[in-house]
């Protein structure tokens, strides 16, 4: 019996990069993992005490099949359908901000009709599928009267563009099992806002400081409270406001890659939280 399936897609059967580290971080505790495709009809998944959603970034092409195969899992699946029903459609984070979470100002739109008046809100804005992942469908307005292509269809979630991503970056936090454990800053190439690495962003381990480390722990505690559920791992994405607040831009409690080529010691960290699971 394999203790531990860490689940990723089809795309990544050796699951998220640097997957080496976590595979050798459970070898050493002694605890048996298999990477899996959550699509993959022939696993029986209740043949593991633990199951990790770790690289499924097909998702949002497939939600309700992904979120029945997640319902279908049961109370071995961490994190769990529950939450990943919330987190994977972006307006969480207008809930987010009625419980007193920062965020970059977050306007939901469910039809084109009401596009024109969400962009003019802001001088330039970012409009992007409430469900999506990976940067994909992420356009810039400069004004309600432009027309950018690569637009889908709705609905939408219309923000300001943060200018601070393309100096500061953007400010990730690791929080696993309510603890903050490691911070990278991810910046894009020139002439991009999406700090993926598809689109030439670059990432950087950096030092966890107590602002994003504080920023991180309240907002999954507002997660938490939102859902009545634990969140027992995510990483919570910030940005910088002209004002100098930090922000949260999103929140990834379904498939958080633990950026392990950058932070090989979330490996470690990831695999002391499950081993405690199954020891608890």
């Amino acid at each position: 019996m394999v203790q531990v399936l860490l689940v990723t897609c089809d795309a990544w059967p050796e699951g998220e990069p640097g997957a080496e580290v976590l595979d050798a971080a459970f070898a050493d505790r002694g605890v048996s993992t298999r990477w899996v495709s959550w699509r993959d009809s022939s696993v029986d998944w209740q043949d593991a005490d633990v199951v990790a959603v770790r690289s499924t970034w097909d998702y949002a092409n497939h939600r309700e099949e992904f979120l029945g195969w997640a319902r279908s899992v049961g109370p071995t699946l961490l994190n769990g359908v529950d939450l990943f029903t919330w987190n994977t459609d972006k307006a969480y984070l207008v809930a987010l901000a009625a419980a007193g979470v920062p965020i970059v100002p977050t306007i939901l739109v469910d039809g084109e009709e009401d596009l024109p008046a969400s962009v003019a809100e802001f001088e330039r804005a970012v409009v992007k599928p409430s469900v999506g992942a990976g940067g994909r469908g992420v356009v810039i307005f400069d004004g309600p009267d432009s027309s950018p292509d690569g637009l889908g269809s709705p609905p939408w979630v219309v923000q300001p563009l943060v200018e601070s991503v393309r100096t500061e970056g953007e400010i990730s936090v690791f929080v696993l099992g309510g603890d903050p454990v490691s911070q990278v800053v991810k910046r894009p190439a020139g002439g991009e806002i999406r700090v993926h690495e598809r689109y030439g962003g670059a990432t950087y381990a950096a030092e966890l400081t107590d602002e994003a480390g504080s920023l991180a722990v309240l907002t999954i505690r507002a997660a938490e409270k939102l859902l009545g559920t634990s969140l027992t791992y995510g990483r919570v994405d910030m940005m910088r406001m002209p004002d100098g607040q930090l922000v949260v831009s999103e929140l990834e409690a379904t498939e958080p890659g633990l950026y392990l080529d950058f932070l090989p010691g979330n490996g470690a960290a990831f695999a002391d939280l499950v081993a405690a699971q199954l020891a608890g």
